[in-house]
C-alpha cells in the first residue's frame, strides 16, 4: 500500500446540521462532487465527507459504539498561537465542544481540542517546528 491517504469520512447523526456547521459556520467550500447524504470537502490532498452515520456503520457491517476518546484526533495546523485561540473561539459559538481550551502543550507548541456536532474530536494546534507551504500544507 503506498503511504497515502486520500479520504477522511465523518459519520453524522443530522446530517444537514453537521454540513451547515462546516460549509456556513466555518466557511468550508462544498465540492460539486457531493452528492445527497454525502458531503464533499476538498482539503488540499485530503477529502473530508460527512455522512449519514447509521448509513457509514451498515457499509462497514460493524454497529457503531460512541466512546469517549476513540483514540483518534484530526488535527489543523495554524500559522500562529493566536488563530488557534481565534479558530476554538469559533467553533464554540458554532455548537462544537471546546474539551481542552487552547495552552502550551508538552511537545513545544500550543494547542487546544473541540469536538464537532457529532463528537468527532479536532485539535488546531500551532507547531512552532513545522512550516506551512504556500498552500498551507506541513513541510516535514
Amino acid at each position: 500500500m503506498r503511504q497515502k491517504l486520500h479520504l477522511i469520512t465523518l459519520g453524522t447523526d443530522d446530517f444537514q446540521k453537521s454540513l451547515a456547521f462546516y460549509k456556513d459556520g466555518l466557511g468550508w467550500k462544498l465540492s460539486d462532487k457531493s452528492l445527497d447524504g454525502l458531503a464533499l470537502f476538498d482539503l488540499g490532498g485530503i477529502i473530508l465527507a460527512l455522512h449519514p452515520r447509521h448509513e457509514l456503520a451498515a457499509d462497514t457491517t460493524l454497529a457503531y459504539q460512541s466512546s469517549t476518546f476513540s483514540g483518534l484526533t484530526i488535527s489543523h495546523n495554524t500559522k500562529s498561537e493566536k488563530e488557534v485561540d481565534e479558530i476554538l473561539e469559533q467553533v464554540a459559538k458554532l455548537g462544537a465542544t471546546i474539551v481542552k481550551p487552547a495552552q502550551r502543550v508538552y511537545w513545544g507548541g500550543y494547542s487546544g481540542y473541540f469536538k464537532d456536532l457529532d463528537g468527532h474530536l479536532f485539535e488546531v494546534a500551532y507547531n512552532p517546528f513545522w512550516d506551512l507551504d504556500e498552500n498551507d500544507n506541513v513541510k516535514l
